[in-house]
């Protein structure tokens, strides 16, 4: 069983009116939210083994505020993550190799959250994702496949859904 964390990116300020969206930083309330979910992270010991994060500003200040608390893992920044679509993030995340067990997806909505919807059976906490992922929000789904090149719509549980006011 292979076990993803998708992770949608701290908020991000909008007072740079000449940064293009690509450029925001995170904002005050986004840097503290990834704080908590640092600290979440090193509470449960989610250690994945391999991070992909989007290029896009917000996106890299939050993998740098949660990295110590993930061990060591791989990190690749990969700009076809920013703005891409549910589709693109499945297709990507199917050239992840078999060796991996754990991979955390740091990105962007609405894409994030049409993943996690779709790799979901629908469980309890669906109805929670639906109507909303936050920012700094972190969806864990385990995925009942042998291999990622074989993660696909429903082949996945999510077993937890955690939002940045949960941990205040």
């Amino acid at each position: 069983m292979k076990r993803l964390y998708l992770l949608r990116h701290a908020k991000s300020s909008w007072k740079g009116t000449s940064l293009s969206d690509h450029d925001r930083p995170l904002a005050a309330r986004g840097r503290r939210a990834a704080k908590a979910i640092a600290r979440h992270l090193r509470d449960e010991h989610l250690e994945p083994e391999l991070v992909l994060c989007s290029t896009a500003r917000r996106a890299r200040e939050t993998l740098d505020r949660i990295e110590p608390a993930l061990g060591a893992p791989t990190v690749e920044l990969e700009h076809d993550l920013y703005a891409a679509s549910a589709d693109a993030l499945l297709e990507r995340l199917r050239r992840v190799p078999d060796t991996v067990a754990s991979v955390m997806l740091i990105g962007h909505n609405p894409g994030l959250q049409e993943l996690a919807l779709d790799l979901a059976r629908p469980p309890p906490t669906v109805s929670e994702l639906a109507t909303k992922f936050p920012t700094a929000a972190l969806a864990t789904l385990e995925i009942r496949a042998s291999n990622w090149q074989e993660l696909d719509h429903e082949t996945g549980e999510i077993v937890a859904f955690v939002r940045p006011r949960d941990l205040d």
